[in-house]
């Protein structure tokens, strides 16, 4: 996919999901952090269009508006203040192998809005919150308090960027997607 370094290109991120769905019926999707957040944006917004949601890597966090320019500044110098965790652990994650600082810097920077918990009530799949009980995108219960049906699952000793390697993750998103025969 094209990596911008505008922050304006990533203004309508759950738009450009909603393009590549499948033209009718229903998905069942597993989306992580900015991912799952989109996906809680498209269901509320279309709530026919998916059978059940998987969400990692969020929790109260949907629901804050952040001022991200520290993060995407430390992002783009490669250099974290040390006692901002949320700053160090995206420069780290920017840093990777295939990763583009610039494009992730610009993403954290675009126009966006939180959720609002009434708008989640219009989600009518059901939905797994999986969070691990280290990541900053927590407490998991405002979010959870807001979806109609929902199951959480809290992972010990998981901080934010472990989560998706987590195979604990994987086998429960296998399990309420009723992927793995019994």
């Amino acid at each position: 996919a094209p990596r911008p370094h505008a922050p304006e290109a990533y203004a309508d991120l759950d738009r450009g999901v909603e393009a590549v769905l499948p033209p009718e019926g229903t998905v069942d999707a597993i989306g992580f952090s900015l991912g799952a957040q989109m996906l809680l944006a498209l269901a509320a917004r279309r709530p026919e269009r998916f059978g059940r949601l998987v969400l990692g890597g969020v929790g109260a966090n949907v629901f804050l508006s952040r001022d991200s320019d520290a993060v995407a500044r430390a992002i783009e110098t490669g250099e974290a203040d040390p006692d901002d965790g949320l700053a160090r652990a995206f420069t780290q994650f920017a840093a990777g192998s295939g990763n583009d600082p610039l494009a992730l810097a610009a993403c954290l920077r675009r126009p966006a809005q939180a959720l609002k918990r009434a708008t989640l009530a219009s989600v009518r799949c059901p939905v797994l919150v999986v969070l691990g009980d280290r990541d900053f995108a927590g407490p998991p219960d405002p979010l959870v308090d807001a979806l109609p049906v929902v199951r959480l699952v809290t992972l010990t000793g998981a901080d934010h960027f472990g989560t998706p390697k987590d195979f604990r993750f994987i086998d429960a998103a296998l399990d309420f997607l009723e992927a793995v025969p019994a």
